[in-house]
């Protein structure tokens, strides 16, 4: 995938909303106020950082030469996945969908009704 199909994607998803919180060179799709995907617009990164469970990045790691710990993030909860690699495009949105669903279960009860997202919406664990 490149940075226009990882931004595409994220931003179908229900409710997604784009913003730069850290300047006009870095994007962040979030749910409800809260970030799950991060990359910068300036192409010095070959990647972008995903919101993840600890145990399932350990998985995604052994499995995926191009998946590292989140790059100035924090490593336990975010990983970095190259744009092009090793991991296939199916597999980045799958991803994708998985961090956006995370972020959903951090909200608000309140505010999951109000964006009309039950845990449900949330979909699997992983696998």
């Amino acid at each position: 995938m490149d940075i226009e199909k990882v931004r595409e994607y994220g931003l179908s998803l229900p409710h997604v909303t784009e913003r730069m919180p850290f300047g006009p060179d870095t994007l962040s799709l979030e749910i409800g106020g809260k970030m799950f995907c991060l990359m910068t617009l300036a192409g010095e990164w070959d990647f972008y950082n995903l919101k993840n469970d600890p145990e399932y990045s350990e998985e995604l790691r052994s499995r995926y030469r191009d998946i590292m710990p989140g790059y100035h993030m924090n490593k336990k909860h975010w990983i970095s996945v190259r744009f092009t690699g090793d991991v296939p495009d199916s597999m980045q949105r799958e991803l994708i969908r998985y961090a956006y669903s995370r972020t959903i279960l951090k909200l608000t009860k309140k505010l999951r009704k109000e964006l009309g997202l039950d845990t449900d919406a949330a979909g699997p664990a992983h696998g």
